[in-house]
């Protein structure tokens, strides 16, 4: 047992959500805690930094499976198909943990603009296809102008991401990542989390978080049950080179089948997303590049341009899912381990960020104010805090998916008409993009 490693904190998962949360204890923020000062729980209504007590940096340790591919300044190795659009509050986010400028340096494109639009052509049941058909009235756009913004969000590869991360802990003297490893058990006592790996090390922890993902095997080892429903959709990706160069712009498009976006990437590319029955997934999927090119052309606006080449593809079910609880003694939850949404509208990654922000500025309070950070009584503070908003946000998600798909001709008409009052509605339009941007709500401090 004298060998036994010992950490404040041990995070199952060093993806996005768990090298944020990593970050953001090794770099943490006035407001939102901090190495050398932190606020405590109990102070009085107006404390400021100067009645918060020292507090030793937490010791934190990273468990992930396989680093990403490596991709240096500079360079301009090929675009990963994965791809997330991150909101102007993780952006923040990143800025202030010492991340941002290694995305920034790699690659990402920032967008401008948002332009959806019901792709029912008139009262019918069929879509239409390409742009001629959808009178440029029925649009919604979303202009960061609007909000006097310099971009409504930015879409980074998940290996940029992660990669900036891995940076910033590879320079935190309190963090330590072990890479490759995974967790194979743990066990739960008065004191601590005895978590055992998979490469025979024993650590001990007070807390232990699971942001290993959907199919966390922390959820499942801590027993907490996770209500998951599947679409009955699945959602193909294609990286393209297109023709014209890029437009700063994402697209997206409700259509019976499901919805269509364009993603704008950096330079003459895209990522396209197409939602759709498994069936025909599975024929689009079969398709050589030149075929596969063609339908893509036919089924998003022209004014899109062509696809020079498709340089790759993939596709996957889509599920909404929410755990019961997020925490349990010594055992917290984050990100897809917690929740997972409908993708539609690129949330789900920036509700994960907002999770890891949260849990960080609580237990940065609570080693501020001299409690002990694996608690219930502790915990319970991130759970209300995140909850609450993440399951706002799965619903919210989840009726948008049902109202865009076959509807009688009435709702059809309803929802057109809805789109149309959004666009010319200028506050509600505002709130509209401030809430994509992530900006508005009861937000961590990393994310204000």
């Amino acid at each position: 047992m004298g060998d036994d490693e010992r950490f404040d904190v041990v995070i199952s998962g060093g993806g996005m959500t768990g090298g944020m949360l990593a970050a953001a204890l090794a770099a943490p923020i006035a407001g939102a805690g901090g190495a050398s000062t932190a606020p405590a729980m109990d102070a009085p209504p107006g404390a400021t930094t100067d009645d918060r007590r020292p507090v030793a940096p937490l010791r934190v340790c990273v468990l992930e499976a396989a680093r990403p591919e490596p991709f240096a300044p500079g360079t301009d190795p090929g675009i990963d198909i994965r791809v997330s659009a991150l909101s102007i509050a993780t952006e923040r986010m990143f800025r202030r943990v010492g991340a941002w400028d290694g995305v920034v340096s790699r690659r990402a494109c920032p967008y401008r603009e948002m332009v959806v639009w019901d792709g029912v052509a008139g009262g019918g049941d069929d879509a239409s296809s390409g742009f001629g058909p959808d009178p440029e009235r029925l649009r919604t756009r979303f202009d960061a102008d609007e909000i006097d913004a310099d971009a409504l969000g930015h879409i980074v590869e998940n290996r940029v991401v992660q990669l900036a991360l891995l940076e910033c802990l590879e320079r935190a003297p309190n963090v330590t990542v072990k890479c490759p490893e995974r967790l194979a058990s743990f066990r739960v006592t008065d004191k601590e989390s005895v978590i055992e790996l998979e490469s025979g090390t024993t650590l001990r922890a007070r807390l232990l978080v699971g942001a290993d993902g959907a199919g966390s095997t922390v959820r499942t080892m801590a027993g907490i049950e996770h209500d998951r429903s599947a679409y009955d959709q699945h959602a193909l990706v294609a990286t393209v080179r297109t023709a014209l160069p890029q437009q700063s712009v994402t697209w997206q498009r409700f259509v019976p089948s499901g919805p269509q976006a364009f993603l704008p990437l950096a330079g003459p590319h895209a990522s396209m997303v197409w939602y759709h029955e498994a069936d025909e997934v599975a024929r689009l999927s079969a398709l050589d590049d030149a075929a596969f090119a063609r339908e893509m052309e036919a089924a998003f606006p022209a004014e899109l341009g062509g696809i020079d080449a498709v340089l790759a593809r993939a596709s996957f079910p889509i599920a909404k899912a929410h755990a019961s609880r997020y925490i349990e003694e010594r055992v917290a939850l984050i990100g897809d381990a917690a929740h997972t949404v409908h993708p539609l509208a690129g949330q789900g990654v920036n509700l994960g960020m907002l999770d890891a922000a949260a849990l960080a500025e609580v237990l940065l309070e609570a080693a501020g104010a001299g409690r002990d950070i694996g608690r219930l009584r502790t915990l319970r503070r991130y759970e209300r805090w995140r909850r609450g908003e993440n399951a706002m946000m799965i619903a919210a998600l989840d009726g948008f998916h049902h109202a865009f798909g076959p509807q009688p001709a009435p709702l059809r008409v309803l929802r057109r008409l809805a789109l149309g009052a959004a666009d010319r509605a200028g506050p509600l339009k505002r709130l509209v993009m401030r809430r994509a941007m992530g900006t508005v709500g009861d937000l961590p401090a990393l994310a204000r």
